[in-house]
């Protein structure tokens, strides 16, 4: 990120498909979006937020047709549901737009022509599934089969579900049609290709410069090294952007990764349209003096990172600065599916349970790092709500607010205490640090830290014993108190934009959005509004009734697949482009087995564990197989603070970041750890040791810890089998 604040900013949200209503998938990136556009306003940042729905792509065909509509009529009841959902759950696009808008329709061609100019594209016959039975050829999700690649029968027209490689037309192995269900055939048909492979050097210097989460980096260097082939930028079909073809030669419409991410500029013009000067979208997209972010899903990185940013360069656009790529989503250490149940949708489980967006909005970010994977339960939902948000911030806030309130009728007169100071000081310095480094959940423990400050400090001074002992000490506290919760509630504002409006309309503040983070040192001053709880405990019932829901919608599902019911139906985890994360059965993630919180402990296990020779019951091979054990590269390592043999590290698993603690202190020393590459178990359940989650687990053999390597070259995310 720049250090110039001046420098004006566009974040930009990947579009969610115009094909069904929102569940946690789509929260993930979308909050995390919104937080971090807030975040950077309280710098006193210009920014400009923009998304859109995606309103073409086969999905939506498959959908409109199994419902007997027209996938114009679907696609718009769908975009004008996100239109109205997003204000739900507090993220406020400066612009939303959709790709079948005539601003898109025109700018897409017009850089299509760009690149056709310029001589990056070119006809050629390729391979394309058909199904004889239906006479009619199968682009995208009309087909499935196995990928080339991983030999998984993963593949889904143009990606594979395992391992979330882009496919072409023509790659899938085996396919079948998703129309009829019988063997397709490969005929050769006329498309038009972009030629990536040419700009192998373009990309990887863009990669190389590239900033935001590090899978953003890491999964495209791979690709680029393994070598780019031409992306057919084409499909047979009747719905989409119209190939700008001033022959009219042929009647195909452009592949929706290619019409997608321009509604990113589209939205813009829109916005610059709507704000009084047409031209100022330019800043962004053409002259450079603007930096751009992306925040996707992780599973699009290849189309953010090298497709993407390829058109940009040669039809003479500003390309992207920084990428977030999250994590998968994962329901009760499960990976998340919405064909298979195991979905959170944000109407009838959220909403419409009466809860407000700041909970939800505080579990997305707060819960782990942007890259690494989100795991979500009822259960781990209520823990954090109860003991965070209502016994935590909430509380500090309303006893310090009420205290004050009845006691001295306003705001007390007082000084900041040194401590005060400097803990407001630290908090912001997280903040501004967080911000700078991409990070929404450093951004998140700021504003809680300080809170937990808050609480403890009025714990410490007990001002409402002061109140009989020492009147002029419990006002000096309580001004102390206030501060912190003004202080607090600003930084959480991007986070939980509603709570810290009601706690800056509490204290009399004036507007928490327009502020920034200057105004976390200005202490209240003056009258006090009746001070009101912030949260409400949630109560075991809820959870029961909820987690009663997921459990028979889940059955359901299994129940349905066990008669057959074929679950890849066009509509499976794609309906959005980047906010949902793809349903891997990958499981869960574990923690390293050497290091237990109680380190006497650890070793007495290790002790029972280790045996002097190999043996003991068998197992099938499919059990071995449910284990998800990949090639991983150490991003960074450190010790544990007060821990004799622990060290805390970020591996690069692939597709995304994971932390891990393992045994490992005086063993192996962290700064020859950085840049291994090492193999990791990724789908054990997340284990909390010494406090902190360990999200995977370090293979290493015997008391010296000789960690498992490969004698090869295999990049971060390679699967062991």
């Amino acid at each position: 990120m720049t250090d110039d604040e001046d420098t004006p900013t566009l974040v930009t949200c990947a579009l969610p498909y115009a094909n069904g209503k929102a569940h946690l998938g789509h929260l993930r990136t979308y909050i995390p979006g919104d937080t971090y556009t807030r975040a950077l306003r309280k710098q006193g940042r210009e920014v400009t937020f923009v998304s859109g729905s995606d309103m073409h792509g086969t999905p939506i065909v498959v959908n409109a047709e199994e419902q007997g509509r027209e996938p114009e009529d679907l696609a718009t009841e769908y975009h004008e549901y996100f239109e109205e959902t997003f204000p739900r759950i507090d993220v406020e696009f400066d612009s939303y737009g959709n790709t079948h808008d005539d601003t898109n329709f025109r700018r897409t061609q017009e850089i299509v022509r760009a690149l056709e100019d310029n001589g990056y594209v070119y006809e050629d016959e390729m391979m394309v599934a058909y199904d004889p039975e239906a006479d009619r050829t199968l682009p995208d999700r009309y087909v499935k089969g196995t990928c080339p690649y991983c030999g998984e029968e993963g593949a889904r027209g143009d990606e594979c579900d395992e391992c979330g490689r882009h496919l072409e037309p023509g790659d899938i192995e085996d396919p079948v049609s998703k129309i009829t269900g019988a063997p397709a055939e490969y005929v050769e048909q006329t498309h038009r290709f972009f030629a990536l492979s040419e700009l192998r050097d373009f990309l990887s210097d863009f990669v190389d410069d590239l900033e935001g989460t590090s899978n953003a980096r890491n999964q495209p260097k791979g690709w680029i090294e393994e070598g780019l082939q031409d992306w057919c930028i084409t499909r047979d079909l009747d719905w989409g952007v119209p190939y700008p073809d001033d022959d009219g030669d042929t009647d195909l419409v452009l592949y929706v990764w290619v019409d997608a991410p321009i509604e990113y500029i589209a939205s813009t013009e829109d916005w610059a349209e709507r704000t009084g000067d047409g031209d100022e979208w330019e800043r962004y997209w053409r002259d450079g003096s603007s930096e751009i972010v992306h925040v996707i899903g992780g599973d699009i990185i290849q189309h953010h990172c090298v497709f993407w940013p390829a058109m940009l360069h040669v039809a003479g656009y500003s390309t992207p600065d920084a990428v977030m790529a999250s994590g998968l989503v994962k329901i009760n250490d499960s990976a998340f599916s919405t064909s298979r149940g195991r979905a959170v949708w944000l109407d009838e489980d959220y909403l419409d349970e009466g809860f407000p967006a700041d909970l939800i909005r505080y579990y997305i970010v707060s819960y782990t790092g942007f890259e690494n994977d989100l795991n979500f339960s009822w259960s781990l939902f209520q823990e954090r709500v109860n003991n965070e948000l209502v016994d935590t911030f909430g509380n500090f806030v309303y006893r310090s607010a009420l205290l004050a309130h009845d006691s001295f009728d306003g705001a007390p007169d007082g000084e900041l205490e040194d401590e005060v100071s400097d803990e407001i000081g630290t908090a912001v310095d997280r903040f501004e640090d967080g911000v700078e480094a991409y990070n929404v959940k450093e951004v998140a423990e700021a504003g809680m830290a300080l809170a937990g400050f808050g609480n403890e400090y009025i714990q410490r001074n007990e001002p409402w014993n002061l109140l009989d002992e020492d009147e002029d000490r419990a006002g000096d506290v309580l001004y102390n108190c206030l501060a912190v919760a003004k202080a607090s509630a600003l930084l959480l504002e991007p986070v939980m934009p509603s709570a810290a409006e009601r706690v800056w309309a509490m204290l009399d503040e004036g507007d928490v959005h327009a502020a920034t983070v200057d105004e976390a040192f200005e202490a209240v001053d003056g009258g006090l509004n009746e001070p009101e709880h912030l949260f409400e405990q949630v109560e075991d019932e809820k959870i029961e009734t909820l987690e009663e829901r997921l459990q028979e919608r889940i059955g359901d599902e299994e129940e349905d697949e066990e008669n057959g019911r074929d679950e890849e139906d066009g509509r499976e985890d794609e309906d959005e482009k980047g906010g949902e994360e793809k349903a891997e059965e990958d499981g869960g993630a574990g923690g390293d087995e050497e290091a237990e919180e109680d380190e006497k402990r650890e070793g007495e296990k290790a002790e029972e564990d280790e045996t002097e020779e190999t043996g003991g019951d068998e197992i099938p091979f499919d059990r071995f197989d449910e284990l998800d054990i990949r090639v991983a590269q150490v991003e960074s390592a450190e010790a544990v603070e007060d821990s004799d043999s622990l060290l805390l590290l970020n591996v690069d698993v692939g597709d995304g970041t994971r932390q891990v603690v393992a045994g490992l202190k005086g063993l192996h020393a962290p700064d020859e750890l950085v840049g291994e590459r090492v193999i990791v178990v990724t789908n054990l359940e997340t284990a909390t040791i010494f406090g902190y989650d360990s999200e995977a687990m370090l293979l290493a053999a015997g008391d010296d810890a000789d960690l498992l390597t490969t004698a090869g070259v295999s990049e971060p995310g390679t699967r062991v089998k």
